[in-house]
Parts: C-alpha cells; structure tokens; sequence
C-alpha cells in the first residue's frame, strides 16, 4: 500500500515546516514536498504607518535578520526621500551589513550544519546538534561561537545593539563611529580571517572525503540571480541585478533592482503558505532560480578581497565552466562569503572617511514609491513601498530570500528523498537528509511568509483516530 511519511518539524531552521513523502506500493519515494505552515503578515498591517517607521518595524519579521530587514527598508526610505546618501553613511551601513552576513553565515554553518557534517547524518539525533559537537568536537565548536560573536560585536559597535538596531533612518543614519570601537573592531579581523579560513578548510575536507555522497546530493540545474557590481563582482549592499542559466550563460545583467516586477513574478500553491517566484522570460516552474551564496557565487565574476577572491575561484573550479548545482556546496559558498565579509570590513574600517561627520542627507519632496534591495544573507531581498503625499504606506510587497528559493528547496527535497530514503527500510538517518537538503538553503520561514489575499489557505479537521472528517480550502 501507498503511504505517507511526514517530517515534522523540520528541525535546525528558522521557523516552522514540514515535509511529506509520499511512498508508492513497492516502497519508492513518488513525491516530496516542504510545507511552510506558518504566515505571518507584515505586508498587510504595515499599511498605513509612515514610511520613516518602517525600519524598525519590519526588523521585527526575525531575530536573526533584523539587520538585513533593517537596511532593505532604510534604501526604500531613501528612495522615498529621492536623496542619495552621503558616503560615510554608505560605509557605516556596508559596514553593519558585513558583521551581518558574517553571524548569520557563522550560526548556519557552525550550529546548524556542522552536526550532520561532522557528526554523520546518521549520528544519534540525541548528540547530532551543537550540543554534541561542542561535547566531540569542542576547538571547532568553539571557532564557530567566536567567528558569531565578531560578527555580532560588529553591529553593537557600529549600531549600538546587535539585535533589532534603530540605527538606519530614511536618508543615512543617526550616530558616527567612535574611534574606540573603529580599533576594537580591527583588532579582531585577523583571528576572525582565520576562523573562516579553518571553516573552508574543513568543508573542503569533508567534500573529499564524501564525494560521491556529494557529488549526487541535491544536484540539479537551476537558475541563479543576486546582485553584482558594474564590473560582475561579489556585491551585497548595493549594485545590479544579474540573472544566469544552468549553463552559466547570462540571460539579464545590468538589472535596476527597483525594476525587479520586470523580470520576477510570483505564483501559490495550495500545499504552502510561502510564494513560489519565478523569472517571468522563462515561466514556472522552469523560471525557477536560486539565491543566497550558492546563487551570488554563481553569479559574480570575481570578489574584491584577495582570499575570498582566490577561494571563489576554487570554488568556480568545481563547476568546470558552469554553475555549482549540488546543495551541499551551499556551505563553502556561505564560508566563502564569511571570508570576504571580514575582509570586506577590514577595508572599509581602514578608509578614513568612515569616521565622517556627515551621515544624513534630507529631502523637503516625496517620492510615491521606493524600493530597497540588498544581498541579505540567505539572498536577495527587496522592500518596495507604496505612499501618499504624506508618506503613509498606501501598498508594502516583500520577496525575502527563502521565497526565491522555495522552489529549488523543494526539488532538493525531492531529489535527496528519491536518491536516500526506502520505505521498506525507513531509517531515521533517511530522513535527516532530507532535513539537511532545507538547513543547507538555511532558510529563514519567518522573514518569507507574508501576503495573504491570493494566498491558499486549507483547514483540515481531524479525529481522535486521526481520520480526516472534514477539509476546506480557499
């Protein structure tokens, strides 16, 4: 008989899923998919506060992307405004936005991850979690704490907290950098360098160790998009839009952000609450695309600091002239992106001018739209504001990361469970990969879930036996 297998909660990620396996007669994997079961609304009751309010209202959407939340809307106050900010702002944001990458890529990697990785994706689940790794593997453990922590130190120093800032506003920002926290900071890059230099180290070891597993895991062709500099390199503050196949051939470059409904559209499926985006040229699902590290590696010709650069280079070795498609190398694009994020801080710590006094630039017109776009994290993120003539939110749209990537989780899922797990033989181990394929997105649910209205929504009614009695969807 047909069955189903049901993973829930997906464990070691931000918010709430499931996935269901759908198991034909002779035990094979015949469907997979993840569920996001949770919703949670920001684009609608944002409507009608000021378009000022709104970074530190939608820092809110997460604890651990508020900074990236805070900076995407800060760029649509500015465009609101119409002003372009001065640079020592710029710096001070790029800045913040550096020890935001570096955090959050250091808490995936290192507490997420790291325990399948090290430990076995067949290890007991009791001790497969940080806990046991700091127990087995206490140094490596360790790095991991302390490469989080710079991170965090950097948006305390430059912000004032590390968590749900209030220092960007509509136009730069509200406070200098004091020298103190300028050397503090500096004094600490070489040993985070290092840090993210021992964690390449170690996924490189463990691809060679593991090829084959590898080499199969989640490997599939895709789209990839993300943000580039003028001349294609590694951006995640600013810069332009660029799109490539699975070929590596680019299909748009170029791209103004703000013009992003030019090229994305987005569609719903009954089975999820998250949005399904795709590249309107090409349609859905084949549209399909990936972002975050993987997607920017994939994009981006070079990085301006020199070992991140010298290791994306390995890393465009491994796709022989094409994209890297296999999930698991998620995790070296993500250290890759550590690495260049500590590098990236360094220089803008050592330009003078990011000790400026000029950090807010102001506006007596209004613009009716403004849209901000920037690399978070888990990928590219776009807030785009609708207001009056007084500035009140008329219409708020947000594509988050985990969206765009909602697609590809669910063809990783897909695959890892077709390739893994055999329902004449269910082990526990089975299923922890395909877990694993979402961590390695490190997808954050909560930031992703918002629009309602076309959204499909299901309410099952289920009995003390656990037979369904009634069902209703919209």
């Amino acid at each position: 008989m047909s069955r189903t297998v049901t993973i829930e909660p997906v464990t070691r990620i931000e918010g709430h899923a499931k996935v269901t396996v759908r198991l034909g007669d002779d035990g094979k994997v015949q469907q997979a998919r993840m569920h996001v079961v949770e919703f949670r609304g920001f684009e609608k009751f944002c409507e009608g506060r000021h378009f000022t309010e709104m970074p530190t209202i939608t820092e809110r959407i997460c604890g651990i992307c508020p900074v990236s939340h805070h900076l995407a809307s800060a760029k649509a106050g500015d465009a609101i405004l119409g002003v372009t900010i001065p640079r020592t702002a710029y710096m001070l944001r790029e800045l913040m936005h550096m020890g935001q990458i570096l955090q959050s890529h250091a808490l995936s990697f290192f507490h997420l991850s790291a325990p399948d990785l090290l430990l076995g994706f067949d290890a007991d689940p009791a001790v497969r979690n940080v806990v046991g790794l700091i127990q087995q593997q206490p140094e490596i453990a360790l790095k991991g704490i302390k490469l989080r922590k710079f991170g965090q130190e950097i948006i305390a120093r430059v912000a004032g907290r590390k968590i749900h800032p209030t220092f960007c506003v509509p136009g730069g920002v509200n406070q200098r950098l004091a020298a103190s926290d300028r050397e503090a900071m500096l004094a600490g890059i070489d040993e985070a360098i290092a840090g993210c230099q021992d964690a390449i180290s170690l996924i490189k070891r463990y691809y060679a160790d593991h090829a084959d597993e590898v080499a199969r895991f989640g490997n599939f062709p895709s789209l990839y998009a993300g943000l580039v500099t003028e001349d294609g390199s590694l951006e995640h503050y600013d810069g332009r839009m660029r799109f490539v196949d699975a070929d590596g051939k680019v299909l748009e470059n170029g791209i103004d952000p703000s013009n992003y409904l030019d090229y994305i559209a987005e569609t719903t499926e009954e089975w999820s609450y998250l949005k399904f985006p795709y590249f309107k040229r090409v349609g859905y699902p084949e549209g399909a695309y990936r972002v975050g590290p993987l997607g920017r590696l994939n994009v981006a010709d070079s990085a301006r600091t020199p070992l991140a650069n010298e290791e994306l280079n390995s890393f465009k070795a491994l796709g022989d002239g094409r994209p890297v498609q296999g999930t698991l190398y998620y995790h070296y694009a993500r250290m890759i992106e550590a690495l260049y994020a500590v590098e990236r801080a360094r220089q803008l710590l050592e330009d003078p001018e990011i000790m400026g006094r000029d950090i807010v630039a102001t506006s007596n017109s209004l613009q009716p739209r403004g849209v901000g776009v920037i690399e978070a994290p888990r990928g590219t993120l776009f807030h785009d504001y609708h207001v009056d003539e007084t500035g009140r939110l008329e219409k708020v749209n947000l594509i988050v990361s985990t969206g765009q990537n909602n697609v590809a989780m669910n063809e990783a899922v897909a695959s890892v469970a077709r390739e893994w797990v055999d329902g004449n033989k269910l082990r526990e181990g089975m299923l922890n990969r395909v877990e694993a394929a979402i961590r390695a997105y490190d997808p954050c649910l909560s930031c992703s879930t918002h629009a309602i209205g076309q959204m499909p929504i299901v309410v099952e009614l289920i009995g003390p036996d656990g037979e369904q009695l009634d069902r209703a969807t919209r």
